[in-house]
């Protein structure tokens, strides 16, 4: 698996028009705190007892078409995606990049995410419902 800062994730995006951004949070985090433009979401774990998804993997395979096709996963922090794409990895796919620091990045010192890092904090296109 490969591992990309937010503005290296969207360099590739642009780069590779092919390649398919999954947003692996849930579809609260997803469309309430918002996501990458051109996110296509697929919980990883699903509320409210946050299990495992027992399809991922099938529904990343239908949404691609391919598992040679490029997938970048982003989640809330970067952390969910690194068992997602280990999950794909198993299953075939053979472009698989994790997404460091997600869409909001780690908790500061107050407990607060989106002012350390992330793929809102970097500035890249993003979209709230």
């Amino acid at each position: 698996m490969k591992h990309l800062t937010p503005a290296e994730a969207h360099d590739e995006l642009q780069r590779n028009p092919d390649a398919l951004l999954v947003d692996c949070r849930t579809e609260i985090e997803f469309y309430y705190v918002g996501h990458p433009i051109g996110a296509v979401n697929i919980e990883w774990q699903v509320a409210p007892e946050f299990t495992v998804n027992p399809t991922f993997v099938d529904e990343v395979l239908r949404e691609a078409g391919s598992t040679a096709r490029p997938v970048l996963l982003i989640c809330r922090s970067g952390q969910r995606t690194l068992d997602a794409g280990a999950a794909l990895e198993a299953a075939g796919f053979k472009d698989v990049t994790n997404v460091l620091d997600g869409f909001e990045g780690n908790l500061d010192a107050s407990f607060h995410r989106g002012t350390l890092g992330g793929w809102r904090k970097a500035g890249l296109p993003w979209e709230q419902m």
